[in-house]
């Protein structure tokens, strides 16, 4: 990673590294235990020390196989610890479920937060559903102290177990609720990604399966796009950071999801082709997590470094999904201190973000089809029933005077994200 595309944490951490000479004292004693005091000297605790996914971490921690875990009100310990855990492949199916009628205060076509989705996902059934208890009451929520335990985590060289020891670190837990049976720990997302930080789950798990007797039950909730993913863990063993299995997973939706084949046949009939914009054509196959990424942006307008360290994404991928956002008219950009970008939404996406599930999805639909690399690959998935191949889009990619993209490399590339968002296209009217 040249030093220009290098974040805050990167520079930050690679000056606390040579100061304190971390890599010999791990590779000495295994370990290293920094002070949130050592760590303010570069920058702020709570921006240095936070990363919710593998990808998040700074290059140095990358480079070495670490990561970083809080062992008391102030202090961290790094190592080359197992920390986190890939999200499975969640099931296809949708649970339809609604709000109670006459409920003013909540809106399903409006969940700005994890607060407002837990609470939707209370009143819609959808909790007492997925974990099939009724009586369900929220309890503790908010930060509090963890109490002393102590546990083994996995080391990724060795794979051997490392000793850990917490004493009172500060803990957050999105939502509780307690039935006669068990307590429901949730943690609650609104970004994507492809895996989670296991100490989200672990630490409050053993904060309270040593404070009560009933059954401590993990829940991972993400919200994104009218969608609410449900994830039940369970640690096999209580002392083993790296002991969780999926008990299960369910998705569900409290608007109106369905979409066929032939609305998108109607999109299709109704667009009109606009010229390429000059920017560079998208290298993002995912356009769930271009969704995403609008829906956090739909907030606050966010820095190119907030986006990297706020969300999923390493600097080369901001780069690619701001851009794949501003393809399509969602996003702009202006230039801020340092001639850094910032991002916010276009009034064509604080639209779209404002829509209903299907409403919403249809608008992207649009979006998309107005561009004729997808628009002319659409149509000959209609013809065949079949997604062209790479070959195949690559031709059309060259009749369509894209920006700037010109070695074959290039087109093969980013034929990817043509297929890649087409497919998301069909997944709308296979759900």
């Amino acid at each position: 990673m040249s030093e220009k595309a290098k974040g805050q944490n990167d520079r930050a951490w690679e000056a606390l590294f040579e100061k304190y000479d971390i890599l010999s004292h791990i590779r000495q004693e295994g370990k290293f235990v920094i002070s949130a005091a050592q760590i303010k000297e570069y920058r702020e605790p709570r921006l240095m020390a936070k990363f919710d996914h593998r990808i998040n971490l700074p290059q140095i921690f990358s480079e070495h196989q670490l990561a970083i875990l809080p062992i008391s009100r102030g202090d961290y310990v790094i190592s080359h610890f197992d920390a986190y855990q890939s999200f499975p492949e969640p099931v296809s199916s949708i649970i339809h479920l609604s709000l109670p009628s006459g409920l003013q205060s909540l809106n399903a076509n409006h969940i700005p937060s994890e607060a407002i989705a837990i609470n939707c996902a209370l009143a819609s059934g959808m909790l007492a559903d997925f974990l099939e208890e009724d009586g369900l009451l929220p309890t503790v929520s908010g930060r509090m102290g963890s109490g002393q335990f102590d546990f083994h985590i996995q080391n990724r060289i060795t794979q051997l177990p490392v000793p850990v020891s917490v004493n009172n670190s500060q803990i957050e837990i999105d939502a509780a609720f307690e039935s006669a049976f068990s307590l429901s720990l949730l943690e609650a997302k609104r970004d994507l990604s492809e895996d989670f930080l296991i100490r989200q789950l672990y630490y409050p798990f053993r904060t309270w399966s040593g404070r009560m007797t009933k059954k401590i039950r993990p829940i991972f909730l993400v919200y994104s796009n009218g969608i609410f993913s449900l994830y039940e863990y369970k640690f096999e063993n209580p002392e083993s950071y790296n002991s969780l299995i999926l008990v299960k997973q369910k998705n569900y939706s409290i608007e109106d999801t369905a979409i066929s084949l032939q609305d998108l046949k109607e999109v299709l009939q109704r667009t009109n082709t606009v010229p390429e914009p000059e920017i560079s054509f998208p290298q993002a196959n995912s356009m769930k997590r271009i969704i995403n990424l609008c829906e956090l942006l739909s907030a606050q307008e966010l820095s190119q470094d907030q986006v990297t360290e706020q969300y999923a994404f390493d600097i080369r991928q901001t780069s690619y999904y701001t851009d794949a956002a501003r393809y399509l008219g969602l996003l702009d950009r202006r230039y801020g201190d340092g001639r850094r970008p910032v991002y916010f939404l276009t009034p064509l996406g604080r639209k779209m973000m404002n829509l209903g599930y299907r409403q919403r999805q249809l608008a992207l639909c649009e979006a998309i089809l107005k561009h004729r690399p997808f628009r002319e690959t659409f149509r000959l998935y209609l013809e065949t029933g079949i997604m062209p191949d790479a070959s195949a889009i690559v031709s059309v990619m060259k009749q369509s005077g894209l920006y700037k993209v010109e070695s074959m490399s290039t087109y093969k590339r980013r034929s990817s994200t043509v297929s890649g968002w087409i497919h998301w296209m069909l997944s709308l009217a296979e759900g």
